[in-house]
């Protein structure tokens, strides 16, 4: 049996302000013909299969193609909720799309129901108490917002821990049901914010960026754990991964190595997990200097081409410096100015230079450098000079 654990497809996003649709469409087609290549015979997605709640209709139309394409390429789906997703909304139909081997696990009265796969040559199966042969259990558990399923779910106190902790348990039991009288190795999709940790009485919710954290041994005993929620892959252990998301939708990403982890499971357990590799449409660079460095420098050619983001170190923000850096660079899309050895004045807060603003020409001037990072010269001080006296005199003839 072959999975490909994939998570935060984010199918809608744009990045910076650039649609992404073309970018995700040539991600699916990269899936498509890794699951046909590779004998791929479920692919897992861990949450986040949208980017909100109410996506557009040629986002919807994207993942119903991608659907058709991955089940018409001989694999089965299994699908849970992000916190990105509506609920509801992706689980629609949910009976029916499992007739034609789509698995959604949206809803919280269906994470410890799994889909049963057989691990020898046969039909498969379906979960029945009375068959033998050794199985593959699939669960997936979506994101679940504590508040929202603590009563569901029997919790008095509504944290992320809690609420994991009660649905794993959930999983657990039937597992255990269903391992009575056969082999039944187990793969738990959720979404959630995993640490590193073990966990204790005395120290249980874990805060990571406000997200309550859950501890890695609230996965232990399941034969693979395929996490979504955060972007990077990566494994916590070789049992617990993230795969990560399918594209940077950050420049924080611009290192990532996209992709999945595909896994191989017999009669015995995992046999084997390995990197699956997503190939990027575009180049992203995070490039930093004075505007003459990044304008002149031969060693930043390769990112003509790129989407880039541009810090700008010059003592004084340069004058049109996107339109500058466009020209070279056309896909700018992010501009920031970090000067170095600046003076100390231009550290001071701007409510702190008002405060010590002797007349109203400096209140002005102090606002223009504010605003875009350098000091009117001597035209533009004389233009809002000349206005203000203007200004003076209307009042006094009035």
């Amino acid at each position: 049996m072959r999975l490909l654990h994939t998570s935060d497809w984010h199918l809608g996003r744009s990045f910076h302000g650039v649609g992404m649709l073309d970018a995700q469409r040539d991600f699916i087609d990269q899936l498509v013909a890794r699951v046909e290549e590779l004998s791929v015979n479920v692919v897992l997605i861990a949450g986040d299969v949208y980017d909100r709640a109410l996506p557009g209709v040629d986002v919807v139309g994207l993942l119903d193609d991608a659907l058709v394409r991955l089940t018409a390429a001989g694999s089965r789906v299994v699908l849970t909720s992000g916190n990105h997703d509506s609920a509801i909304r992706l689980g629609f139909a949910s009976r029916l799309l499992e007739r034609g081997g789509v698995h959604l696990r949206t809803r919280l009265a269906d994470l410890d129901t799994p889909l049963m796969v057989p691990l020898e040559d046969g039909p498969p199966g379906d979960g029945s108490e009375d068959e033998v042969s050794p199985a593959l259990a699939i669960y997936g558990i979506p994101w679940l917002e504590p508040r929202l399923v603590a009563d569901q779910l029997g919790v008095e106190t509504a944290t992320h821990f809690d609420i994991t902790r009660a649905a794993t348990e959930r999983v657990r039991a039937d597992l255990a049901r269903r391992s009575q009288s056969r082999t039944v190795h187990s793969v738990v999709l959720a979404h959630t914010f995993a640490s590193g940790g073990l966990s204790s009485d005395s120290e249980r919710d874990l805060s990571i960026g406000g997200v309550g954290a859950v501890p890695l041994d609230l996965f232990d005993g399941f034969s693979f754990t395929a996490l979504g929620h955060l972007h990077r892959r990566q494994k916590l252990s070789p049992e617990v991964r993230y795969s990560g998301s399918p594209l940077a939708y950050s420049f924080s990403e611009a290192t990532h190595q996209k992709g999945g982890w595909l896994i191989d499971i017999d009669e015995s357990g995992v046999t084997a997990v390995q990197e699956i590799n997503w190939d990027a449409p575009r180049k992203l660079a995070v490039l930093r200097g004075t505007i003459t460095e990044l304008l002149e420098s031969a060693h930043h050619a390769w990112a003509e081409d790129a989407y880039c983001q541009v810090t700008l170190t010059d003592a004084q923000r340069p004058a049109q410096a996107m339109e500058r850096l466009r020209a070279r660079y056309p896909d700018t899309l992010v501009l920031g100015f970090d000067p170095e050895g600046a003076p100390a004045s231009a550290k001071i807060s701007y409510s702190s230079r008002l405060a010590e603003a002797e007349d109203d020409l400096s209140i002005c001037c102090g606002f223009l450098e504010h605003v875009r990072g350098r000091e009117p010269d001597e035209t533009e001080r004389s233009v809002l000079a000349d206005a203000l006296e203007t200004v003076r005199l209307q009042g006094v003839s009035l």
